[in-house]
Parts: C-alpha cells; structure tokens; sequence
C-alpha cells in the first residue's frame, strides 16, 4: 500500500513537473500575445477611473466612454513620443549630420582635444588605425541589414501598438471581460476563490504601478536639477527618456547612463575637451550615480516591500530568472506576474509550507 501511494505521488510530480515545463514553452512561444494581453490589461486598469468620470459625470454612455478614454491615451502616446522631436533635431544639429565637412572638422577637433589632455602623439592614432584594420574589416553590407532590422522592429511596434490599444479598447469596455476569460480555465468551485485573487492582484497592482510612477519621479527630478545645472540642453527631455529607462531592471540604467553621458558630451561638442567636455561629462555622472543610489537603497526598497509585499533578494531572483528566460520582456513584467502568482498560491495552495513562507506578507 505504502510503494503504491509513493508511486502514485512520484507520477503526480513527474506530471505537474511535465505540465510545468509545457507551460514554459507554450509562453515562450506565444510570449509577444501574453505580452499585449499583460499590457492591454495594465492599461485598462489605469483607464477604469477616466471611463468612470466619464460614464457617471459627463453621462457617456459605455462605447463613447471606452472610445474617449482609448483616444486620450492614444494622445499621451503620442505627446511623449514628440517630446523627443526636440533633442533628435538639436543632437542632429550638434553632431551635423547633414554637413559631412562640419562634421569632419568637429570629430578632428575632438580627437585634437583629447591627444592633448591625454597627451597622445598622431602616430599614436596612426598606429591604432592600422591595427584595428578599420578599411579592411569594413563591410558596407552592415547598412541594409540595419535598415532591414530597423524596418522589422518599426513594423513589429507598429503591429504590437494597434495589437495593444485594440485589447485596451475591449478590456475598458467590458469590465468583466478579462474576469470571464480567466474564469473560462477555472472549475465552477474554484470560481469565489479566484474572484477574491483577482480583487486582491488588482490591488497589489495598482499599488505597484503608483510605487513606479513615484519612482520614476524622483529620478526625473533628479537627473533634470542634474542636468540643468550644468547646463545640459534639452535637460528635461533626457532626464525623462532616462528615467523611464530604469523601468527595465539592471540593464536600463545602464543604458540610461550612456545615454545621458553621450548626449551631455554632444551638447557640448566644439567646446574644449579638458575644461568644459570630461568636467561636465564626469559632474553629469556623478549626478547620475546618486540618483541611482537613492533610487536602490531607498525607493525600490520602499516599493517593493509596501506595494506587493516581496522581499528584495526575492525580487531580485525572480528578475533574473525571468529575464534569462524571456530577455528584455521578462525583466520588464518579473514582478507583476509573480505577484499574481504569489496571490494565486497563496488562495490555492497554502497547505504548503514553501507557500506559506513566500506569500505570509500578503
């Protein structure tokens, strides 16, 4: 009796293990239309309270409400994207793009500035040049690839953008429309328990998504009095690109940092390389490196305990699993997808003592 319970129970984990891993690659494979369905889901919650005032105020009725809430985000989109208008034109201003000679002349001059300050001879560069084999190694082959990937990338957002604003559309104007689709997996007596999770994701969620915005804030604030201090133009459109890079764990704020610090030293370029370029480019850094300080040790902390109950390292293992299983998308919605997770667990399978320990915050 005892070998015949164990065997059953051994066939029980071998078939969740199964399961499990199943699950995995079915995401995997079909991980850009979970991917809508997550953000057309976020984006509905935000809009609820617009669709709300608008339904109980101004008298819309549901179709006028979703159609006026879709086209206000639509709007923001949109607003944010041309606020980028400005610091493209001026970076291409600054780096003369169209003006090959001018161009020239800046890059010479750039590289003068820096052999003086590093105190580099020309048959320094000549030596480097001729070892890296720049005009062999040269394949001009690269640019319509590029622009093969460029136009591959502009069609896939364009495709993921209306992919997304069509769900958002459906999500605003049925309510329970997401609830239907997650009950039609549930067994009818598991539905109550899975009602009560869902108030409970929602929660959690909002809360998250308020922690971010307040994150994202004060790194705003703090990259612009950075950056406006010394003078860098277009200040707070960088500050905020910046900004919303740290939205990615880990790797936006390094991408973040190289972009701030080429776009202070391009701001600046014709300048004298060793009293006004590497002063400002270092002050720009240190400045960088202390809002991210702030943002680590202070606000993440902050969000993450408060807003979905979750320990730092825990936080962090998760990340990096499931940036090393989904990438850049993974890293991105780590968090709220394991908070759902927890929630669901934790309504579902507290008996478990794992359980128990990772979801007893919430």
């Amino acid at each position: 009796m005892n070998s015949k319970i164990i065997s059953q129970g051994i066939l029980r984990a071998v078939l969740f293990l199964g399961i499990f891993c199943l699950g995995i690659y079915v995401i995997q494979l079909l991980q850009s239309l979970f991917i809508y369905v997550i953000i057309a889901a976020v984006l509905s919650l935000m809009g609820r309270p617009i669709l709300n005032f608008f339904e109980t105020y101004l008298k819309f009725n549901n179709v006028l409400a979703a159609i006026t809430t879709m086209a206000i985000f639509i709007f923001l989109i949109f607003g944010v994207a041309a606020l980028f208008i400005p610091i493209i034109t001026q970076q291409g201003e600054n780096l003369s793009l169209l003006n090959i000679n001018e161009l020239e002349r800046k890059m010479r001059l750039l590289v003068h500035q820096v052999s003086e300050y590093f105190s580099l001879s020309d048959e320094f560069w000549k030596n480097w040049m001729k070892e890296q084999d720049w005009m062999d190694s040269l394949n001009l082959g690269v640019i319509p690839d590029f622009l093969n990937i460029f136009i591959g990338w502009l069609s896939s957002f364009t495709i993921g953008l209306f992919s997304v604003l069509f769900i958002s559309f459906f999500f605003l104007k049925d309510s329970k429309l997401l609830e239907q689709i997650t009950f039609s997996f549930v067994k009818k007596e598991y539905k109550a328990r899975m009602k009560k999770s869902l108030v409970k994701i929602k929660k959690l969620l909002s809360r998250y998504f308020i922690g971010l915005l307040i994150q994202i804030s004060i790194l705003l604030i703090i990259y612009s009095i950075v950056l406006l201090i010394f003078g860098i133009e277009n200040a707070f459109i960088i500050a905020f690109l910046c900004a919303l890079l740290n939205l990615i764990p880990y790797i936006g704020p390094l991408i973040a940092a190289f972009l701030m610090l080429v776009l202070s030293m391009t701001s600046n370029i014709g300048a004298d390389f060793s009293t006004v370029i590497l002063p400002k480019s270092i002050y720009v850094l240190i400045g960088f490196v202390i809002g991210q300080f702030i943002d680590n040790f202070f606000s993440q902390p902050f969000i993450f305990s408060n807003s979905v109950k979750s320990h730092p390292l825990e936080i962090f293992i998760i990340i990096l699993t499931s940036g090393l299983l989904f990438g850049t998308t993974g890293l991105i919605f780590a968090v709220p997808m394991y908070t759902a997770i927890k929630v669901i667990f934790k309504e579902f399978f507290a008996q478990y003592e794992i359980v128990q320990n990772l979801t007893k915050d919430l």
